[in-house]
């Protein structure tokens, strides 16, 4: 019943520690853009890497995109819809704390803009999905979180 009882405080702890690498990125984005562009750049070329939607990096829109799955998660570990469901709370925690790693490295060894996108599949579209599909079968179907 102990391990049961510490995954909301370790889920809340990796949610926030994720969010917390998420806000840094957003604020010092620019040293991880440079990955992007070629040597020899010019400032259209990085100003289209950063906010381009047209192109695959975009790191800004990946980042506002990531803090929307933020409010999902929020909003339901919060609100007690999930804050006690195991399954979510073991599927979150994996997430967040791989993102937290992930992200670190992305900082730390200037990636490429693209792997941002998978670690934002994987580590924050996922557990925000499960969050959308458990706040669906609790109040919309009245059905007890598993």
């Amino acid at each position: 019943m102990a391990v049961i009882s510490s995954l909301v405080p370790a889920r809340f702890l990796t949610l926030t520690a994720h969010l917390v690498i998420v806000i840094t990125i957003f604020w010092s984005r620019g040293n991880n853009v440079l990955a992007c562009v070629p040597v020899d750049y010019t400032q259209d070329q990085y100003k289209a890497a950063d906010t381009h939607p047209s192109l695959p990096c975009r790191l800004i829109v990946a980042l506002s995109v990531t803090l929307g799955m933020f409010l999902i998660e929020l909003a339901g570990f919060f609100s007690g819809v999930s804050m006690f469901n195991n399954t979510q709370s073991v599927l979150s925690l994996a997430a967040h704390c791989s993102a937290s790693v992930s992200l670190s490295l992305f900082v730390t060894q200037q990636w490429e803009c693209t792997s941002y996108w998978y670690i934002f599949g994987f580590c924050s579209a996922l557990p925000a999905f499960t969050e959308i599909i458990v706040f669906i079968a609790v109040l919309g179907l009245k059905r007890k979180p598993l």
